[in-house]
């Protein structure tokens, strides 16, 4: 045994915690998505040497691996950082950024090309293995069975993307998750009319898994707001992507009580209209999304194709920047019902829903800035070219206490999110 798992298993055995705790808890019966079939209960039924304490990148890695997919605990200690060596760790000999700039210069290179065919030797091949060096060093893979809890207030990750991929029973609860930043994102010359760039990396993703339950997390992008991003060619040097990304025939997912804020393309449902998507998942994408608080957001929460998504008791604030909450996508059965939008002056109550496709959802008993209001009518007089059509089609039955729409701001932001978890 390494020195690494031997100190995981000792420290799994002292922190063992006691069988009522936090840790072992499970998704109640009839708590969205997630508690269909036979339920979520992450790693409930760990043995006391399958529970660990760990408090760096290295021993969370090492955790996740260890005992296999048999049912195990994660007790997150402080705030971890997968990248506390900085970007330049993960930078292939020879990548110089200033190198890249000038030679992908739109004044040089134009806007009819991109990089794609460039060689091994060239700024982007360098900028190809570096981008591969970070991905493989922050990216960490949930097992099967696994519960991950932070202990206390002040738990959670940064610079990191938790990887929930074709696996089943998984609980992620109580942890603060800092949006990783990509250090080394793509210029497209082609994208646009004035090219973009264009990152990697959200703080989790969920990805052909089924049984998945997130609550009390806090989703931000912390120290490094996009405000805080450079720009280069005229276009601003994007390193964030998602918060939350649920695709590929992921099912059965519950994300109660958390905090989504200061960020852009927030929660992904669905990531392309392409056949190839479609026929993995169509039929799936199954999600509940309660008592969450979506505050200083742009867009997407949820941007929703193809599932079937129950969205309610939800407090959504808008601030400046704001561009939409729910978007409706290509064969998207979206519910949401008894939500509370809070809205500033300057911004339309039209702008709540966004249509990217033909697809009817259920839309009731949600109140903006104090008052009931119809979202799917307001939308249509608001944006008459972009006609929305009610009706989803079917009724979610997996919910347990509905608070009344008027209460939930106050609800909500007085329990969601990460420290509050009790």
């Amino acid at each position: 045994m390494g020195c690494t798992a031997l100190a995981l298993a000792l420290t799994g055995t002292t922190a063992e915690a006691h069988p009522r705790s936090l840790a072992r808890e499970t998704l109640g019966a009839g708590d969205g998505w997630a508690s269909y079939g036979t339920g979520t209960g992450g790693g409930a039924a760990a043995t006391p040497d399958h529970v660990y304490t760990v408090a760096n990148w290295a021993d969370f890695k090492a955790a996740l691996v260890a005992a296999g997919t048999a049912p195990k605990v994660i007790r997150i200690k402080g705030t971890i950082d997968a990248n506390a060596e900085g970007c330049d760790s993960f930078s292939a000999p020879g990548y110089d950024f200033a190198q890249y700039l000038a030679t992908y210069d739109p004044a040089v290179w134009g806007y009819d090309q991109n990089l794609d065919n460039e060689p091994a030797d060239s700024p982007e091949g360098l900028r190809r293995v570096s981008a591969a060096n970070q991905n493989t060093a922050i990216k960490a893979f949930v097992p099967a069975n696994t519960t991950i809890i932070g202990i206390g207030k002040n738990a959670g990750f940064k610079g990191a993307s938790l990887q929930i991929t074709a696996v089943d029973n998984v609980i992620v609860r109580n942890l603060a998750f800092e949006s990783p930043l990509d250090c080394f994102p793509q210029w497209d010359p082609t994208d646009g009319d004035t090219g973009n760039w264009n990152s990697e990396y959200d703080s989790a993703v969920i990805y052909g898994s089924t049984h998945v339950w997130l609550d009390h997390n806090t989703f931000t992008d912390g120290d490094h707001p996009d405000s805080s991003l450079p720009t280069y060619y005229g276009r601003i040097f994007e390193q964030h992507d998602g918060e939350l990304d649920i695709v590929k025939g992921a099912d059965y997912v519950t994300a109660s009580w958390n905090v989504f804020s200061d960020h852009d393309k927030t929660i992904l449902i669905g990531n392309s209209d392409s056949a190839s998507t479609a026929a993995v998942d169509r039929g799936h994408l199954k999600v509940t999304l309660h008592h969450n608080l979506f505050a200083n957001l742009v867009e997407r929460a949820p941007r929703v194709r193809f599932g079937q998504v129950d969205s309610y008791n939800n407090h959504f604030v808008a601030e400046p920047g704001y561009g939409y909450s729910y978007g409706i996508g290509l064969e998207s059965q979206l519910v949401a019902e008894h939500n509370a939008f809070t809205i500033p002056a300057g911004i339309s109550e039209a702008t709540i829903l966004k249509k990217w496709s033909e697809a009817p959802l259920t839309a009731d008993d949600n109140y903006v800035n104090g008052e009931l209001t119809d979202l799917i009518a307001v939308h249509n007089a608001g944006v008459p070219t972009e006609i929305l059509q009610s009706g989803a089609g079917w009724t979610p039955t997996l919910r347990t206490k509905i608070d009344p729409a008027r209460a939930v701001p106050y609800v909500v932001d007085h329990n969601a999110g990460a420290g509050r978890l009790r």
